[in-house]
């Protein structure tokens, strides 16, 4: 029913007649429940989130305006902006809230050489429901941050195994973290686009972890960027160091930046670019 093109929108009869409809006792209350809730519940969470920002987005513009400076004597005085409240309406959540504009100060002590004066800045009291909170959006920032930081840690772990099982040559335990379709660029493709695992299987059964006796691989300055709830890219330099069979040290570095996708709640090596190997 909310199909914009009307040739391909189904009918009232039709409608009618559908599982969700019908036999609503059997299909509407098992089919997409969870996962229904869990969008609702997301939406909540991010509706409460922009009404929070915006609160405080406003009251900040309120005070941007107001410039607060003392002067240096036997002590730092601070004057408080003392007017009268002002009430801000927030659309999504349709609830009151007042911002207190008796700020709380903050003053820093004048460098040695400095003009002889203190910088002030100001944090606004925010007060919703009768409690004030005015390190609310503070602490949600900060759930935000460490969530995101969570996961970033999830995709350098997930890079390690997947960095280990090419070292000791386990091309098992690589294939459970690629997605079947992987696809890539690397020196040995000569600059083409390779898809699918036949092309590293053969490098798995014919030269890794079989003419090296041992290798010790370093990961350097991982970065990853979250690309939403569902993708990650993860870019990093990665050392090997091994003997050869003259028994001379090499150190090899390669510049690596590899895609990962959730697909049903599991993490999947979804594409990578390797550069050039260099020897030393």
């Amino acid at each position: 029913m909310l199909t914009v093109n009307p040739q391909r929108r189904i009918n009232a009869t039709e409608a009618l007649k559908h599982p969700w409809i019908c036999q609503r006792e059997r299909v509407a209350s098992v089919v997409h429940r969870q996962q229904t809730v869990d969008c609702l519940k997301k939406f909540n969470a991010r509706r409460k989130l922009k009404g929070a920002i915006l609160t405080t987005m406003l009251a900040t513009r309120n005070f941007s305006s107001r410039s607060i400076v003392a002067k240096k004597g036997d002590g730092s005085h601070v004057k408080e902006s003392t007017e009268s409240n002002t009430t801000v309406e927030d659309d999504d959540c349709k609830e009151d809230r007042k911002v207190d504009r008796s700020a709380t100060v903050i003053a820093r002590e004048p460098e040695e050489n400095g003009p002889g004066k203190c910088q002030v800045s100001l944090v606004p009291v925010i007060q919703r429901n009768d409690q004030v909170f005015n390190d609310g959006c503070a602490r949600g920032s900060s759930s935000l941050d460490s969530e995101e930081e969570a996961r970033k840690q999830e995709i350098v772990k997930l890079t390690e195994q997947l960095v280990e099982a090419i070292t000791v040559g386990d091309y098992e335990a690589y294939t459970k973290l690629c997605d079947p379709h992987l696809t890539s660029f690397e020196p040995e493709a000569l600059s083409n686009l390779v898809e699918g695992m036949e092309f590293h299987k053969f490098y798995f059964d014919n030269v890794l972890g079989k003419f090296r006796k041992a290798i010790n691989t370093t990961i350097l300055n991982p970065n990853v960027h979250l690309l939403g709830d569902e993708a990650a890219c993860i870019a990093y330099v990665r050392l090997s160091q091994y003997i050869d069979r003259q028994g001379v040290p090499h150190t090899e570095q390669a510049e690596e930046t590899r895609v990962w996708h959730r697909h049903d709640g599991r993490w999947q090596h979804i594409h990578f670019h390797r550069s050039q190997n260099g020897s030393k």
